[in-house]
């Protein structure tokens, strides 16, 4: 598999990952993660964030110790901007918000999390960039970084992330739901879908190291500049 690299530096490597590829090694191992690849690559690798299995988006390593930990520390204090593009489910009233609600992990699920007073505080702006019939296309800065926190806070919200098997609705978006008359073609026997995977992508992380500005953008994917092709093509 091939690595998508959006700047290299001695110090740390940015990396447009794909959806479906784990960040980390999971608990059992099995799966091939962007840290496993990474390591091939360089020898040694360290992890300074993760985004979720289904995000695509941008994700730095460290390739140092000391590396890891200057920039683990902007992370920890607020220092890194981080902002992402996402499809969310319906029309939103407010086309310019902050979601200020606190996350904790589900009692009953280890691998989901909710919003709860007793919860880590997380707060998440959000900018609506288009409406459509029945999503909006938004991007949103997260100021913590709780796990799963978008989608949590979309949840919280009304507004799930597209395709989100956890906090939404897991089904796929097809083109029948945004094209008015749509006909499936005589030799398909079933609509194939036009996305099927977490509606979520990391798209720009700023931040200042050894005094130099940075200011990295991961490109949309292919998926979901496709959706977004259809969206407007069908908006009227």
């Amino acid at each position: 598999m091939s690595i998508d690299i959006i700047l290299e530096t001695p110090d740390f490597v940015a990396v447009n990952k794909p959806s479906g590829l784990l960040s980390i090694p999971d608990r059992l191992g099995v799966e091939i993660s962007l840290k496993d690849l990474l390591k091939q690559k360089y020898g040694q690798i360290y992890t300074v964030h993760r985004l979720d299995k289904d995000t695509s988006g941008i994700i730095l390593f460290a390739k140092n110790e000391i590396a890891h930990k200057a920039l683990s520390a902007l992370f920890e204090s607020r220092e890194m901007e981080k902002f992402y593009l996402g499809l969310v489910q319906g029309q939103m009233m407010n086309p310019v918000g902050s979601i200020d609600a606190a996350i904790m992990e589900h009692p009953g699920k280890t691998t989901k999390m909710m919003t709860h007073v007793k919860g880590k505080p997380s707060l998440t702006d959000y900018e609506v960039q288009e409406q459509f019939r029945l999503y909006s296309w938004v991007r949103f800065q997260i100021h913590t970084g709780r796990t799963h926190q978008i989608r949590v806070h979309m949840q919280h919200i009304g507004h799930s992330i597209v395709c989100d098997e956890i906090y939404g609705d897991p089904k796929p978006l097809l083109l029948s739901s945004i094209k008015k008359n749509f006909k499936l073609a005589k030799v398909a026997e079933e609509e194939k879908p036009i996305l099927s995977r977490l509606a979520l992508h990391s798209s720009q992380l700023n931040f200042s190291y050894e005094g130099v500005a940075y200011s990295l953008e991961a490109p949309l994917p292919k998926d979901l500049r496709a959706v977004l092709q259809q969206l407007k093509k069908w908006k009227g």
